[in-house]
């Protein structure tokens, strides 16, 4: 296992496709004496009323937790149900940044999904990782889907029912 140990201090970025998912995720980078902050940039996000409502509720759990969040605009027109594309679009723009601000890692919050493939997650960030020169920090957080599920549910935050493709 590709297990980073990050020195103490280390900052993050992580690309948040949700507030839900970003819950357990957070909690548990933060364990890791990381400094996190979070990119929600999401072009999949359809309809725009689907991508305001997740956005606003990002912005809702990020202030309940003093999360400092990064809202990038959604540049990239994806085709609907295209994960390997989509996952790559959001993973170079995740890196990019993190380059730019000078980062030592980037994440994301996909990988908290049990619906996910994450043989290619890892693909694709250790491929961007090494285009950006940015470390990509692969944790496998299935284990707290359910519970970020539930911390969702107590804290009033909006749950979507689906990724954010149209179809």
């Amino acid at each position: 296992m590709n297990k980073l140990t990050p020195s103490p201090a280390s900052a993050l970025l992580l690309h948040s496709c949700c507030a839900p998912c970003t819950t357990f995720v957070y909690q548990e980078l933060l364990k890791e004496n990381l400094v996190v902050y979070s990119l929600f940039y999401n072009p999949n996000i359809q309809p725009q009323e689907e991508y305001e409502r997740r956005r606003k509720t990002m912005e809702e759990y990020a202030g309940k937790v003093g999360l400092n969040v990064i809202f990038a605009e959604n540049d990239v027109c994806l085709q609907p149900n295209d994960c390997e594309s989509c996952c790559r679009v959001r993973f170079t723009k995740t890196a990019q940044i993190a380059q730019e601000k000078e980062f030592e890692y980037f994440s994301t919050t996909l990988l908290i999904s049990p619906y996910q493939n994450h043989e290619l997650l890892k693909k694709i960030g250790h491929d961007t990782a090494a285009k950006y020169g940015v470390k990509f920090f692969y944790r496998d957080f299935r284990s707290g889907f359910r519970e970020s599920q539930k911390t969702a549910k107590a804290m009033g935050l909006y749950r979507q029912k689906y990724c954010g493709c149209q179809n």
